[in-house]
């Protein structure tokens, strides 16, 4: 009864941390519009990679696969800096909740790139999935308008930038989590990761046309809780993962995009039309899919 008790415990810290994820995205607009897309990127992460290397430490390289460390490292700092401009670059609120929502391809696309590696097995099922997500991203960028391809195109002409680093952002992370679960032999480097990310941001920070950072004590407040956000979540999941109920985590994080889309709105005060939110549910209803196609295939 008491490891039962224990496992409860351990998942309930483990979804604490999907909390603390879906709560970053406006945190992360909100740092932008203050310090500016690349400063603001390379501030959060500067914090978040300290803050991890006090409370998960940082990994001996020699014990890290050569996979793992610098295949997977690549792909987590190339994900993180595409989702953090992605958003830092979007036009106004409004499209960086959209941008933000097309990150969350990713659990579908995760599940995609494990069946065509044949690192899971999947059903027929997998097809009309991903394509509802593919079509809930339509939903939640058409807004209130008349659906229609010219729509979409002419949205992501807007900003191409920023459309292509979201999109980037949603296949990177589902490569880094397939990479991860075949390569990393249980190690975990991400206080490593966040730090380098860091270098990177600030390398191109010194080589971009952004101002000088100026102290601003609402943004720099920002900071410190996104990035205490972010270093505690990874702690939080790693926790949950190893000592609760894995299939429990995996299944409530597939209602990430909801929760973020409720979270975010609130912080950046927008209202999105009802078509956004029906678009968020056809991602999360296609992720679920996902995952169960998964579990049909023996």
């Amino acid at each position: 009864m008491t490891g039962f008790k224990n496992e409860q415990q351990s998942t309930l810290i483990g979804m604490a941390a999907i909390l603390m994820w879906s709560a970053s995205l406006g945190l992360f607009r909100s740092i932008s519009e203050v310090f500016g897309p690349v400063g603001g990127a390379a501030l959060i992460f500067t914090t978040s990679g300290v803050l991890g290397a006090l409370i998960l430490g940082l990994p001996k390289l020699r014990e890290l696969p050569p996979m793992y460390l610098f295949g997977c490292g690549t792909l987590f700092i190339a994900y993180e800096i595409a989702l953090a401009l992605s958003v830092g670059l979007a036009h106004d609120r409004h499209q960086a909740i959209e941008l933000g929502m097309i990150n969350y391809l990713w659990p579908s696309l995760t599940v995609l790139l494990a069946v065509v590696t044949r690192v899971q097995r999947g059903s027929w099922l997998m097809a009309p999935a991903i394509a509802l997500c593919f079509a809930g991203i339509a939903w939640v960028i058409k807004s209130d308008g008349e659906l229609s391809a010219q729509l979409l195109w002419r949205h992501v002409q807007s900003n191409p930038v920023a459309y292509g680093l979201a999109f980037a952002a949603a296949f990177l992370w589902a490569a880094y989590s397939v990479m991860t679960r075949r390569f990393g032999s249980g190690k975990n480097a991400v206080p490593l990761f966040l730090l380098l990310t860091a270098t990177a941001l600030w390398i191109r920070y010194s080589i971009s046309n952004e101002p000088a950072l100026v102290m601003n004590y609402s943004g720099a407040a920002q900071v410190l809780l996104l990035g205490a956000l972010t270093a505690t979540a990874y702690s939080c999941w790693n926790y949950g993962i190893q000592h609760g109920n894995l299939t429990v985590l995996a299944t409530v994080s597939y209602f990430t995009p909801v929760l973020s889309a409720t979270l975010t709105s609130l912080w950046l005060g927008i209202r999105p039309g009802a078509s956004f939110f029906y678009g968020v549910v056809m991602v999360t209803a296609g992720s679920l899919i996902c995952l169960w196609a998964t579990r049909l295939k023996k």
